[in-house]
Protein backbone atom coordinates (compact mmCIF):
# COMPACT_ATOMS: atom_id res chain seq x y z
CA UNK A 1 0.00 0.00 0.00
CA UNK A 2 1.34 3.34 -0.74
CA UNK A 3 -0.03 5.51 1.97
CA UNK A 4 1.05 8.51 0.26
CA UNK A 5 0.67 10.31 4.24
CA UNK A 6 -2.73 8.88 4.56
CA UNK A 7 -2.87 7.14 7.26
CA UNK A 8 -5.71 4.89 8.63
CA UNK A 9 -5.93 3.79 12.45
CA UNK A 10 -8.57 1.32 13.11
CA UNK A 11 -10.22 0.62 17.01
CA UNK A 12 -11.34 -2.77 16.96
CA UNK A 13 -14.05 -2.76 19.02
CA UNK A 14 -12.82 -0.01 20.76
CA UNK A 15 -9.41 -1.67 20.38
CA UNK A 16 -10.50 -4.25 22.90
CA UNK A 17 -8.38 -7.25 22.78
CA UNK A 18 -10.00 -10.95 23.12
CA UNK A 19 -11.65 -10.74 19.65
CA UNK A 20 -8.74 -12.24 17.63
CA UNK A 21 -7.41 -11.85 15.42
CA UNK A 22 -9.60 -8.66 15.34
CA UNK A 23 -8.56 -5.60 13.49
CA UNK A 24 -4.86 -6.24 14.03
CA UNK A 25 -5.28 -8.76 11.61
CA UNK A 26 -5.82 -6.07 9.00
CA UNK A 27 -3.18 -4.27 9.20
CA UNK A 28 -1.48 -4.10 5.41
CA UNK A 29 -0.84 -2.87 2.43
CA UNK A 30 -4.07 -1.37 0.98
CA UNK A 31 -6.02 -1.69 4.47
CA UNK A 32 -5.22 -0.54 7.95
CA UNK A 33 -1.98 1.42 9.39
CA UNK A 34 -2.76 0.38 12.94
CA UNK A 35 -4.59 -1.26 15.45
CA UNK A 36 -4.80 0.09 19.39
CA UNK A 37 -5.47 -2.49 21.57
CA UNK A 38 -6.80 -1.91 24.91
CA UNK A 39 -7.55 -4.74 27.61
CA UNK A 40 -10.10 -7.78 27.11
CA UNK A 41 -13.42 -6.00 25.44
CA UNK A 42 -12.29 -2.58 26.94
CA UNK A 43 -11.56 0.19 24.76
CA UNK A 44 -7.79 1.30 24.54
CA UNK A 45 -7.07 4.67 27.07
CA UNK A 46 -6.62 7.85 25.45
CA UNK A 47 -3.12 7.98 25.98
CA UNK A 48 -2.40 5.12 23.94
CA UNK A 49 -5.05 5.97 21.06
CA UNK A 50 -3.04 9.73 20.93
CA UNK A 51 0.22 7.76 20.58
CA UNK A 52 -1.11 5.71 18.28
CA UNK A 53 -2.36 9.06 15.97
CA UNK A 54 1.27 10.54 16.23
CA UNK A 55 2.65 7.34 15.33
CA UNK A 56 1.59 7.14 12.37
CA UNK A 57 -0.26 10.29 11.16
CA UNK A 58 1.40 11.75 7.93
CA UNK A 59 0.66 15.11 6.40
CA UNK A 60 -2.37 14.26 4.65
CA UNK A 61 -4.04 13.26 8.01
CA UNK A 62 -5.57 10.04 9.70
CA UNK A 63 -9.09 7.91 9.32
CA UNK A 64 -10.09 6.50 13.09
CA UNK A 65 -12.73 3.45 12.35
CA UNK A 66 -14.46 2.92 15.21
CA UNK A 67 -17.31 0.45 16.44
CA UNK A 68 -20.06 2.02 18.12
CA UNK A 69 -20.17 1.52 21.87
CA UNK A 70 -19.96 4.64 23.91
CA UNK A 71 -16.46 4.13 25.59
CA UNK A 72 -15.25 3.78 22.37
CA UNK A 73 -16.65 6.83 20.61
CA UNK A 74 -15.27 8.75 23.68
CA UNK A 75 -11.92 7.72 23.90
CA UNK A 76 -11.26 7.39 20.29
CA UNK A 77 -13.07 10.89 20.40
CA UNK A 78 -11.14 12.57 23.14
CA UNK A 79 -8.25 11.79 21.61
CA UNK A 80 -9.28 12.64 18.07
CA UNK A 81 -9.51 16.53 19.76
CA UNK A 82 -6.45 16.43 21.36
CA UNK A 83 -4.68 15.55 18.12
CA UNK A 84 -6.32 18.10 16.28
CA UNK A 85 -5.13 20.66 18.48
CA UNK A 86 -1.77 19.45 18.29
CA UNK A 87 -2.38 20.13 14.24
CA UNK A 88 -3.42 17.00 12.78
CA UNK A 89 -5.92 16.37 10.46
CA UNK A 90 -8.20 13.82 12.10
CA UNK A 91 -11.61 12.48 10.55
CA UNK A 92 -13.82 9.26 12.26
CA UNK A 93 -16.19 6.61 11.12
CA UNK A 94 -18.37 4.91 13.68
CA UNK A 95 -19.52 1.69 12.56
CA UNK A 96 -23.31 0.38 13.93
CA UNK A 97 -23.82 -2.61 11.80
CA UNK A 98 -25.77 -5.15 14.07
CA UNK A 99 -29.10 -6.26 13.08
CA UNK A 100 -29.93 -8.55 15.81
CA UNK A 101 -31.46 -6.46 18.13
CA UNK A 102 -34.00 -3.81 17.17
CA UNK A 103 -33.98 -0.08 17.33
CA UNK A 104 -33.08 1.13 20.85
CA UNK A 105 -34.77 4.80 21.96
CA UNK A 106 -32.62 7.58 21.64
CA UNK A 107 -29.31 7.23 19.74
CA UNK A 108 -27.19 4.20 21.45
CA UNK A 109 -28.03 2.98 17.96
CA UNK A 110 -26.31 -0.58 16.52
CA UNK A 111 -23.09 -2.34 18.12
CA UNK A 112 -20.66 -2.54 15.57
CA UNK A 113 -19.77 -5.91 14.75
CA UNK A 114 -17.97 -8.03 11.75
CA UNK A 115 -19.00 -5.40 9.17
CA UNK A 116 -16.47 -3.28 10.16
CA UNK A 117 -13.86 -5.86 8.44
CA UNK A 118 -15.36 -4.85 5.34
CA UNK A 119 -15.42 -0.88 6.00
CA UNK A 120 -11.58 -1.71 6.73
CA UNK A 121 -11.15 -2.84 3.42
CA UNK A 122 -13.28 -0.23 1.42
CA UNK A 123 -11.44 2.77 3.75
CA UNK A 124 -7.99 1.29 2.94
CA UNK A 125 -8.66 0.88 -0.68
CA UNK A 126 -9.66 4.06 -1.30
CA UNK A 127 -6.25 5.63 0.99
CA UNK A 128 -4.14 3.15 -1.32
CA UNK A 129 -5.49 5.00 -4.21
CA UNK A 130 -4.44 8.27 -3.70
CA UNK A 131 -7.56 9.76 -2.42
CA UNK A 132 -7.95 12.82 0.10
CA UNK A 133 -9.12 12.43 3.32
CA UNK A 134 -12.57 13.63 3.19
CA UNK A 135 -13.45 11.40 0.50
CA UNK A 136 -11.95 8.37 2.70
CA UNK A 137 -13.68 9.17 5.31
CA UNK A 138 -17.13 9.42 2.68
CA UNK A 139 -16.32 6.10 0.98
CA UNK A 140 -15.77 4.47 4.66
CA UNK A 141 -19.26 6.24 6.15
CA UNK A 142 -21.10 5.38 2.87
CA UNK A 143 -20.00 1.59 3.27
CA UNK A 144 -21.02 1.68 6.65
CA UNK A 145 -24.40 2.84 6.12
CA UNK A 146 -25.08 0.14 4.04
CA UNK A 147 -23.49 -2.93 6.20
CA UNK A 148 -25.49 -5.25 7.94
CA UNK A 149 -24.63 -8.05 10.13
CA UNK A 150 -26.16 -10.55 12.52
CA UNK A 151 -24.49 -13.39 14.54
CA UNK A 152 -25.06 -16.51 15.28
CA UNK A 153 -23.31 -18.58 18.79
CA UNK A 154 -22.78 -22.11 19.65
CA UNK A 155 -21.79 -21.40 22.61
CA UNK A 156 -20.91 -18.18 24.92
CA UNK A 157 -17.31 -16.48 24.89
CA UNK A 158 -15.07 -17.49 28.20
CA UNK A 159 -13.13 -14.29 29.78
CA UNK A 160 -9.99 -14.88 31.53
CA UNK A 161 -10.55 -15.86 35.46
CA UNK A 162 -14.62 -15.57 34.90
CA UNK A 163 -17.33 -18.02 34.69
CA UNK A 164 -18.81 -18.86 31.49
CA UNK A 165 -22.81 -18.20 31.64
CA UNK A 166 -24.62 -21.05 30.76
CA UNK A 167 -27.19 -19.96 29.17
CA UNK A 168 -26.92 -21.63 26.00
CA UNK A 169 -27.11 -25.60 27.27
CA UNK A 170 -26.96 -28.82 24.63
CA UNK A 171 -28.84 -28.20 21.62
CA UNK A 172 -29.36 -24.50 22.02
CA UNK A 173 -27.50 -21.76 19.63
CA UNK A 174 -28.05 -17.67 20.33
CA UNK A 175 -29.34 -15.82 17.38
CA UNK A 176 -27.60 -12.20 17.56
CA UNK A 177 -24.90 -12.98 20.35
CA UNK A 178 -22.80 -9.82 21.49
CA UNK A 179 -18.84 -9.72 20.57
CA UNK A 180 -18.32 -8.58 24.37
CA UNK A 181 -20.75 -12.36 25.22
CA UNK A 182 -23.67 -10.27 26.35
CA UNK A 183 -27.27 -11.84 25.20
CA UNK A 184 -28.53 -11.72 21.64
CA UNK A 185 -31.98 -11.91 20.73
CA UNK A 186 -33.45 -14.95 21.79
CA UNK A 187 -31.96 -18.58 22.27
CA UNK A 188 -33.15 -21.15 19.82
CA UNK A 189 -32.85 -24.97 19.74
CA UNK A 190 -30.08 -25.80 17.35
CA UNK A 191 -31.30 -25.83 13.48
CA UNK A 192 -29.81 -26.91 10.03
CA UNK A 193 -27.69 -24.21 8.10
CA UNK A 194 -30.20 -23.29 5.29
CA UNK A 195 -33.11 -22.39 7.86
CA UNK A 196 -30.38 -20.14 10.05
CA UNK A 197 -28.84 -18.39 6.79
CA UNK A 198 -32.37 -17.75 5.75
CA UNK A 199 -33.51 -16.39 9.00
CA UNK A 200 -30.70 -13.87 9.37
CA UNK A 201 -30.68 -13.10 5.73
CA UNK A 202 -34.66 -11.68 6.66
CA UNK A 203 -33.90 -10.27 9.83
CA UNK A 204 -30.56 -7.71 8.29
CA UNK A 205 -32.47 -7.38 4.90
CA UNK A 206 -35.59 -5.88 7.11
CA UNK A 207 -33.39 -3.07 8.84
CA UNK A 208 -32.83 0.41 7.81
CA UNK A 209 -29.41 1.00 8.20
CA UNK A 210 -28.46 4.92 9.47
CA UNK A 211 -24.97 5.38 10.71
CA UNK A 212 -24.41 6.92 14.06
CA UNK A 213 -22.99 10.44 15.09
CA UNK A 214 -19.66 11.72 13.93
CA UNK A 215 -17.16 14.11 15.67
CA UNK A 216 -16.28 17.75 15.44
CA UNK A 217 -13.89 19.65 17.50
CA UNK A 218 -12.18 22.03 20.66
CA UNK A 219 -10.37 22.93 24.89
CA UNK A 220 -9.85 24.38 28.78
CA UNK A 221 -11.51 27.15 31.55
CA UNK A 222 -10.58 29.18 34.17
CA UNK A 223 -8.45 27.49 36.34
CA UNK A 224 -9.55 28.94 39.52
CA UNK A 225 -13.29 27.39 38.50
CA UNK A 226 -11.63 24.32 37.49
CA UNK A 227 -10.36 23.83 41.04
CA UNK A 228 -13.62 24.48 42.61
CA UNK A 229 -15.68 22.78 40.43
CA UNK A 230 -13.02 19.31 41.12
CA UNK A 231 -13.84 20.08 45.09
CA UNK A 232 -17.50 20.49 44.67
CA UNK A 233 -17.81 16.88 42.50
CA UNK A 234 -15.38 15.53 45.57
CA UNK A 235 -18.04 16.91 47.95
CA UNK A 236 -21.21 15.37 46.56
CA UNK A 237 -19.07 12.10 45.87
CA UNK A 238 -22.05 9.67 48.16
CA UNK A 239 -24.92 11.72 46.93
CA UNK A 240 -24.42 11.39 43.15
CA UNK A 241 -23.48 7.53 44.07
CA UNK A 242 -27.16 7.23 45.63
CA UNK A 243 -28.78 9.02 42.60
CA UNK A 244 -26.90 7.25 40.09
CA UNK A 245 -27.81 3.40 41.77
CA UNK A 246 -31.46 4.19 41.10
CA UNK A 247 -31.14 4.44 37.82
CA UNK A 248 -27.98 2.77 36.84
CA UNK A 249 -24.66 1.04 38.48
CA UNK A 250 -24.23 3.50 41.31
CA UNK A 251 -21.04 4.71 40.26
CA UNK A 252 -21.43 8.14 39.03
CA UNK A 253 -20.12 9.86 42.46
CA UNK A 254 -17.07 7.49 42.30
CA UNK A 255 -15.80 8.10 38.86
CA UNK A 256 -16.83 11.80 38.75
CA UNK A 257 -14.79 11.89 42.39
CA UNK A 258 -11.82 9.91 39.92
CA UNK A 259 -12.14 12.64 37.37
CA UNK A 260 -12.12 15.59 39.73
CA UNK A 261 -9.07 14.34 41.93
CA UNK A 262 -7.21 13.78 38.45
CA UNK A 263 -7.78 17.41 37.25
CA UNK A 264 -6.38 18.75 40.88
CA UNK A 265 -3.71 16.70 39.65
CA UNK A 266 -2.93 17.68 36.77
CA UNK A 267 -4.79 20.53 35.43
CA UNK A 268 -3.11 21.22 32.33
CA UNK A 269 -3.79 17.87 30.92
CA UNK A 270 -7.35 19.05 29.80
CA UNK A 271 -8.25 15.53 28.10
CA UNK A 272 -11.91 16.37 27.89
CA UNK A 273 -14.21 17.05 25.21
CA UNK A 274 -15.85 20.28 26.92
CA UNK A 275 -12.91 21.74 27.46
CA UNK A 276 -11.52 21.18 24.24
CA UNK A 277 -14.22 23.12 22.69
CA UNK A 278 -13.52 25.44 24.68
CA UNK A 279 -9.68 26.21 24.07
CA UNK A 280 -10.90 25.87 20.43
CA UNK A 281 -13.31 28.38 20.43
CA UNK A 282 -10.64 31.20 22.59
CA UNK A 283 -7.37 30.21 21.36
CA UNK A 284 -5.97 33.39 19.34
CA UNK A 285 -7.90 35.64 21.51
CA UNK A 286 -5.56 37.84 23.28
CA UNK A 287 -8.48 39.33 25.33
CA UNK A 288 -11.42 37.05 26.22
CA UNK A 289 -15.06 39.19 26.32
CA UNK A 290 -18.04 37.31 28.01
CA UNK A 291 -19.62 36.66 24.70
CA UNK A 292 -16.53 34.89 23.78
CA UNK A 293 -17.14 32.99 26.98
CA UNK A 294 -20.78 32.43 26.06
CA UNK A 295 -19.66 31.11 22.27
CA UNK A 296 -17.00 29.10 23.95
CA UNK A 297 -19.73 27.26 26.33
CA UNK A 298 -22.36 27.12 23.00
CA UNK A 299 -19.05 25.43 21.12
CA UNK A 300 -18.17 22.41 24.28
CA UNK A 301 -21.97 21.76 23.97
CA UNK A 302 -22.20 21.33 20.24
CA UNK A 303 -18.56 19.33 20.88
CA UNK A 304 -20.80 16.76 23.17
CA UNK A 305 -24.00 16.78 21.39
CA UNK A 306 -21.72 15.22 18.33
CA UNK A 307 -19.89 12.79 20.42
CA UNK A 308 -22.44 10.91 22.66
CA UNK A 309 -24.99 11.82 20.09
CA UNK A 310 -27.63 13.47 22.74
CA UNK A 311 -29.36 16.58 22.82
CA UNK A 312 -31.91 18.40 24.85
CA UNK A 313 -34.95 16.56 26.49
CA UNK A 314 -32.36 13.62 26.27
CA UNK A 315 -32.18 13.29 30.04
CA UNK A 316 -28.06 13.91 30.19
CA UNK A 317 -25.74 16.72 31.11
CA UNK A 318 -26.75 18.91 27.93
CA UNK A 319 -29.97 18.98 29.96
CA UNK A 320 -28.40 21.14 32.71
CA UNK A 321 -25.86 22.79 29.92
CA UNK A 322 -28.23 23.91 27.40
CA UNK A 323 -30.50 26.29 29.89
CA UNK A 324 -26.96 27.52 31.48
CA UNK A 325 -26.09 28.90 27.55
CA UNK A 326 -29.76 30.63 26.87
CA UNK A 327 -29.86 32.15 30.18
CA UNK A 328 -26.16 33.20 29.66
CA UNK A 329 -26.86 34.47 26.25
CA UNK A 330 -29.93 36.14 27.37
CA UNK A 331 -28.19 38.17 29.84
CA UNK A 332 -25.22 39.11 28.27
CA UNK A 333 -27.75 40.64 25.52
CA UNK A 334 -29.97 42.40 28.06
CA UNK A 335 -27.30 44.43 29.10
CA UNK A 336 -26.41 42.24 32.49
CA UNK A 337 -22.77 42.24 33.68
CA UNK A 338 -20.85 39.18 32.97
CA UNK A 339 -20.54 37.97 36.46
CA UNK A 340 -24.33 38.39 36.98
CA UNK A 341 -25.32 36.65 33.86
CA UNK A 342 -23.01 33.44 35.15
CA UNK A 343 -24.83 33.23 38.48
CA UNK A 344 -28.18 33.38 36.63
CA UNK A 345 -27.48 30.63 34.58
CA UNK A 346 -26.14 28.51 36.83
CA UNK A 347 -28.87 28.90 38.44
CA UNK A 348 -30.84 27.38 34.95
CA UNK A 349 -28.18 24.67 34.76
CA UNK A 350 -29.47 23.71 38.46
CA UNK A 351 -33.15 23.66 37.23
CA UNK A 352 -32.47 22.50 33.93
CA UNK A 353 -30.92 19.10 36.07
CA UNK A 354 -33.71 18.83 38.34
CA UNK A 355 -36.19 18.92 35.79
CA UNK A 356 -34.44 15.95 34.14
CA UNK A 357 -36.44 13.99 36.70
CA UNK A 358 -39.29 14.19 34.32
CA UNK A 359 -37.73 13.04 31.14
CA UNK A 360 -37.05 9.78 29.35
CA UNK A 361 -33.73 8.98 29.13
CA UNK A 362 -32.42 8.91 25.07
CA UNK A 363 -29.19 8.79 25.70
CA UNK A 364 -26.47 6.92 28.42
CA UNK A 365 -26.77 4.30 30.79
CA UNK A 366 -30.21 5.71 31.57
CA UNK A 367 -31.84 4.71 28.13
CA UNK A 368 -31.57 0.86 29.83
CA UNK A 369 -33.66 1.82 33.10
CA UNK A 370 -37.46 1.18 33.57
CA UNK A 371 -39.28 4.55 32.87
CA UNK A 372 -40.96 4.29 36.76
CA UNK A 373 -37.00 4.15 38.29
CA UNK A 374 -36.00 7.20 36.12
CA UNK A 375 -38.47 9.44 37.67
CA UNK A 376 -37.63 8.70 41.42
CA UNK A 377 -34.22 11.00 40.79
CA UNK A 378 -33.02 13.41 38.61
CA UNK A 379 -29.99 12.59 35.96
CA UNK A 380 -26.78 11.86 37.90
CA UNK A 381 -24.62 13.20 35.13
CA UNK A 382 -27.23 15.89 34.59
CA UNK A 383 -26.98 17.02 38.23
CA UNK A 384 -22.97 16.70 38.07
CA UNK A 385 -22.78 19.42 35.18
CA UNK A 386 -24.83 21.31 37.18
CA UNK A 387 -23.08 21.24 39.98
CA UNK A 388 -19.51 21.48 38.53
CA UNK A 389 -21.10 25.03 36.68
CA UNK A 390 -22.54 26.30 40.01
CA UNK A 391 -19.25 25.45 41.78
CA UNK A 392 -17.15 27.63 38.78
CA UNK A 393 -19.25 30.95 38.92
CA UNK A 394 -19.42 30.76 42.63
CA UNK A 395 -15.68 30.87 42.59
CA UNK A 396 -15.47 33.31 39.71
CA UNK A 397 -17.71 35.61 41.82
CA UNK A 398 -15.35 34.99 45.10
CA UNK A 399 -12.66 35.99 42.90
CA UNK A 400 -14.09 39.17 41.43
CA UNK A 401 -16.35 40.21 44.99
CA UNK A 402 -14.87 38.42 47.66
CA UNK A 403 -16.45 40.91 49.98
CA UNK A 404 -19.71 39.92 49.36
CA UNK A 405 -18.67 35.92 49.69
Amino acid sequence: MSYQGKKLINDPKGGGSGHEPAQSGYVGAGMLTAAICGDVFTSPPVNSILAGIRAVTGPKGCLLIVTNYTGDRLNFGLAAEQAKSEGYKVEMVIVGDDCALPPRRGVAGRRGLAGTILVNKVAGAAADAGLSLADVAADAKRASEMMGTMGVALSVCTLPGQVTSDRLGPGLMELGLGIHGEPGAAVVDLQPVDVVVSHVLKQILSMAFTQPQELNEQGCILEAAIQAAANEIINIQDKLNEWDSKVGDGDCGTTMYRGATAVLEDMKKCYDIFCNAAYGSLKGSPIVTSEQWASALEASIAAISKYGGASAGYRTMLDALIPALTVLKEKLNAGHDPLTAFLLSSEAAMNGAESTKDMHAQAGRSTYVAADLQALVPDPGAMAAAAWYRAAALAVKDKLRPSQS
